[in-house]
This record gives structure tokens, C-alpha cells and sequence, in this order.
């Protein structure tokens, strides 16, 4: 006579092997950070993390050999944002955020206002504090 397993028999699927979850595998990954810069770790324009980007005027409406972040960065700051902010959005560590800024930034696809050192000014201030405020 035959014997089937009692999780078989019920549907139950057998528990992943290597202390994997089921959860864990069902996740998809995206691609990891260094291949969004393609291991870069700076860029080639030095950014602040308050400084402000704004999508160029005049800038082409699509370009096939700009990544999706890229686009999304774009996109993003038809109203300029800090590039804090284009972290979170994109949910990459800041690094990456400068990296991708920078890399527009040489094509002149989008234009960067980095801070004058000293005090930051108080919008800027309210703008940082709402932008946290929404994380």
C-alpha cells in the first residue's frame, strides 16, 4: 500500500528547504543599487541633499538610452524637489539618488540649485519638514 505524506494529501505544500520562507520567496527583488549607477558611488556633479532639481525647460520628451529611474526622476521634478525627496520617492538609498541626479544633470536634462553654505533658508527648512512629513 502506498503512503502519502499528510501535508500532500491536504493540498499543503512542502516547507522551503535552507530556512527560506514562503513569504520571502514570493517578494521579487529589484535591482540592486550599485547596478542602478552601475557601481558608481558619486557622480560627477557634487550634490546636497537639500539641493533642489527641477526637470530642464526644453529637455527632449522621451530618450530610449535614459534607465526608468532616470525617467521617473524626470517626471518627478516637473516641480522641483530636493534630492532627498527623489530618494524616498524612488526608495533607493541617497547615494544612488545622487548618482542618477548627477548623471542628468551632466546631459543637462535637469537643473540643480545646491544650497549656499551657511543657514539654510526657512522654506527650505518647511520644505525638508514636510517632505519628511510624508515619508
Amino acid at each position: 500500500m502506498h503512503s502519502t505524506p499528510p501535508a500532500s494529501r491536504h493540498g499543503a505544500t512542502a516547507a522551503p528547504a535552507h530556512g527560506a520562507t514562503a513569504a520571502a520567496d514570493a517578494v521579487p527583488l529589484g535591482p540592486r543599487p550599485y547596478t542602478l549607477t552601475g557601481g558608481r558611488t558619486e557622480g560627477h556633479v557634487a550634490l546636497a541633499v537639500e539641493a533642489l532639481v527641477t526637470t530642464a525647460a526644453g529637455r527632449p520628451a522621451h530618450s530610449a538610452a535614459l534607465a526608468p529611474e532616470h525617467h521617473l526622476i524626470l517626471h518627478r521634478c516637473a516641480a522641483p524637489a530636493s534630492v532627498a525627496e527623489i530618494s524616498a520617492a524612488l526608495r533607493v538609498p541617497l547615494g544612488v539618488a545622487r548618482v542618477l541626479v548627477s548623471d542628468l544633470a551632466v546631459q543637462g536634462l535637469v537643473d540643480v540649485n545646491n544650497p549656499v553654505p551657511g543657514q539654510p533658508g526657512t522654506a527650505l527648512l518647511e520644505r525638508v519638514l514636510g517632505g519628511l512629513r510624508r515619508l
